[in-house]
């Protein structure tokens, strides 16, 4: 598929396969297929690029899952402040369990589900307004 990366969820270690379509990541995690779409924001992480300095383009904070899931719990409110990387909820999608993180450092101004809430496939999650 794409690039092999490990990412620990729950404690347990997986291998992932990533390939980037635009805004959409293709995810492949035991033989089982995934596409995940943060509005506007890549899922790679902090870029090593990042820490040398530079102009970064403004990131979106607009949080959105791209398939129908249900929050499983649910990490911050409305008010609080993230750093990039920083979980926000856990979303079950497909029998999956999926850590969604900040894309970006700010403060949570809008959080449009609960804990236990199934959600549709492009509803704004949570929005992070980065600092000015």
């Amino acid at each position: 598929m794409g690039k092999k990366r490990k990412v620990t969820v729950d404690g347990e270690e997986f291998e992932v396969d990533l390939e980037r379509d635009g805004d959409v990541w293709n995810v492949e995690v035991g033989g089982r297929s995934f596409s995940i779409r943060v509005s506007g924001e890549s899922l790679s992480g902090p870029s090593r690029r990042s820490a040398g300095g530079g102009r970064r383009k403004k990131r979106s904070g607009i949080i959105s899952s791209t398939i129908p899931g249900k929050v499983v719990s649910l990490h911050v409110s409305v008010g609080d402040e993230v750093k990039e990387g920083d979980v926000l909820m856990i979303l079950e999608a497909m029998k999956m369990q999926n850590e969604i993180r900040a894309p970006l450092l700010g403060t949570v101004t809008e959080v449009n589900c609960e804990s236990g809430d199934s959600v549709e496939a492009n509803t704004p999650l949570v929005v992070i307004e980065p600092p000015e």
